[in-house]
């Protein structure tokens, strides 16, 4: 397996853990807005490229020092290795977060089944109408709700999260939050204007009533990346 990126220790990846997050390189999605823009097509620009060899090397020395490993994107569920990669993990003793876009619910499945996972964050990007717009590729929403109720349905630590781009309404919240009523939590998280080119963010006021709507339905709802 290879990766495209690391950050050897994070504080806010996985809830309540010092964590090192990996990045798989590849996405089904085409989010404008993603920071992780150089991640989603390989040769889009070049990438440092980190060997999997090389990341278990650096688990081994560290272990004493981390709790977990994240596994971020990209996409990870793309990755043919990633339970593989995911039981030399779970070897080593770290607990294991995935974040995942939901579009590949049989791979969730299996990985939660086998217990290789820990906790998940999936990004809901939008209401489902948009979903495809937003994302500039088809999708099957199907697949999104089925790994809603996966995760719902499971007895892991979980959130769903939804960044509160320019193109997400209070109606898309609220929308989405009717969807997942009743999940463990859900996150607002900040939308960070790629260029002065981008539609400027939503203003704070506008983040409050998108949490008060979310609180409606999910009691822990938060916002996140707020300084």
């Amino acid at each position: 397996m290879k990766f495209g990126g690391m950050i050897k220790n994070s504080f806010v990846d996985y809830p309540g853990e010092i964590a090192t997050v990996v990045f798989t390189c590849g996405c089904n999605f085409d989010c404008w807005y993603c920071h992780n823009r150089s991640l989603i097509k390989q040769n889009q620009k070049k990438i440092e490229i980190i060997e999997e060899n090389e990341v278990l090397d650096f688990l081994n020395k560290i272990r004493k020092m981390i709790d977990a490993v994240v596994i971020s994107g990209g996409e990870p569920t793309l990755q043919k290795e990633l339970k593989s990669f995911l039981i030399k993990i779970k070897k080593m003793n770290f607990k294991t977060k995935l974040d995942t876009n939901g579009s590949n619910p049989n791979i969730l499945k299996e990985l939660l089944d086998e217990k290789l996972l820990d906790y998940v964050a999936m990004d809901i990007k939008t209401s489902f109408e948009k979903y495809s717009n937003l994302v500039q590729k088809k999708v099957k929403t199907e697949d999104l709700q089925q790994s809603i109720k996966i995760l719902m349905d499971s007895n892991i630590d979980y959130e769903f999260r939804t960044t509160f781009s320019p193109d997400v309404t209070l109606d898309d919240i609220r929308l989405i939050v009717q969807t997942i009523k009743g999940a463990k939590a859900y996150a607002l998280q900040k939308y960070n204007q790629p260029d002065s080119n981008c539609p400027a963010p939503h203003n704070l006021v506008v983040f409050d009533h998108a949490l008060e709507i979310a609180k409606q339905y999910i009691d822990n709802s938060f916002l996140r990346s707020f300084d």
